[in-house]
């Protein structure tokens, strides 16, 4: 049984129905939570989706996104999509209606559900029939008929578990070197990790290249970066350079560097551009 938040914003511009909730235990390695969404909007939505540390499926059983890449070619895919780590921004646009569930999974939980190296899908989108074929099909036309956000859910634990329980066993060094990095919030040292493992430092790499799909220091961060993002999201005055040190940057300088790498500007540029009631972040484009 999840235990379901749901957010709803109305105003001028539109309205959108936000439904959160969290994995049961079985899933938490896999998932970092679920958003079901739905929205009807008078015109056109662009949003800006930002890099973190986690794998996003995107389950659609309204009108199809169109995704963008940095370099502004567009695509849709029919069921849904994967987007894998990456270390830029993307861009998603509908025409005024959208509905679907975004499960946000963990890098080694998108490493047992989809049993590729995850190198594989690093840096891009991947329609969802290409990874699961018909599978995919299948549980996107179950969850659009189901009856509410809670049944949804709870379909889509059970395929998610279904799928994990056939896919590949993660490596138990890898495991805890992940683990690591998060209970640090992104500040260990990566030669003193390889070192507590006894591995190489290239030995290291590549299994977090084939298994987490960026190598520890850039997982290490995004980590940084999504945290700050989530501290923007929970509203309420930011003081920059105090954030910048709670969250182990070396400064300011170094924290507003990588938003402008990661968001394309400085963090109070992406504050400003911040969607009430749970809503994500208008694009600048």
């Amino acid at each position: 049984m999840h235990r379901i938040r749901v957010v709803r914003h109305a105003s001028g511009r539109g309205g959108w129905e936000m439904a959160l909730a969290t994995p049961p235990p079985a899933l938490t390695p896999l998932i970092r939570d679920y958003c079901g969404f739905r929205e009807a909007m008078p015109q056109p939505m662009r949003r800006q989706e930002l890099p973190g540390v986690q794998v996003v499926l995107i389950l659609e059983f309204g009108p199809l996104l169109k995704h963008l890449d940095d370099a502004g070619r567009v695509t849709r895919h029919r069921s849904g999509f994967v987007a894998g780590l990456d270390e830029r921004w993307s861009t998603t646009e509908h025409n005024g209606e959208s509905h679907g569930l975004q499960v946000n999974l963990t890098p080694l939980g998108a490493r047992r559900l989809f049993g590729l190296p995850m190198h594989e899908l690093s840096h891009r989108v991947t329609g969802l029939e290409d990874l699961w074929g018909a599978e995919a099909r299948r549980l996107v036309e179950a969850l659009a008929e189901a009856r509410d956000w809670a049944a949804r859910f709870a379909l889509a634990d059970a395929f998610l578990l279904r799928r994990a329980g056939r896919g590949p066993a993660v490596d138990a060094g890898v495991q805890w070197a992940v683990e690591r990095i998060h209970q640090t919030g992104g500040q260990v040292d990566i030669a003193t990790l390889a070192s507590e493992l006894g591995h190489s430092h290239k030995h290291l790499i590549h299994q977090f290249h084939e298994q987490v799909g960026l190598p520890p220091r850039r997982l290490a961060r995004l980590l940084r970066f999504d945290r700050a993002v989530e501290r923007i999201k929970s509203g309420g005055p930011v003081r920059w350079a105090e954030l910048a040190v709670e969250l182990g940057y070396f400064d300011q300088a170094h924290l507003n560097r990588d938003f402008r790498q990661f968001t394309g500007g400085p963090p109070s540029a992406l504050l400003r551009r911040a969607l009430p009631d749970s809503g994500g972040f208008e694009s600048g484009a």
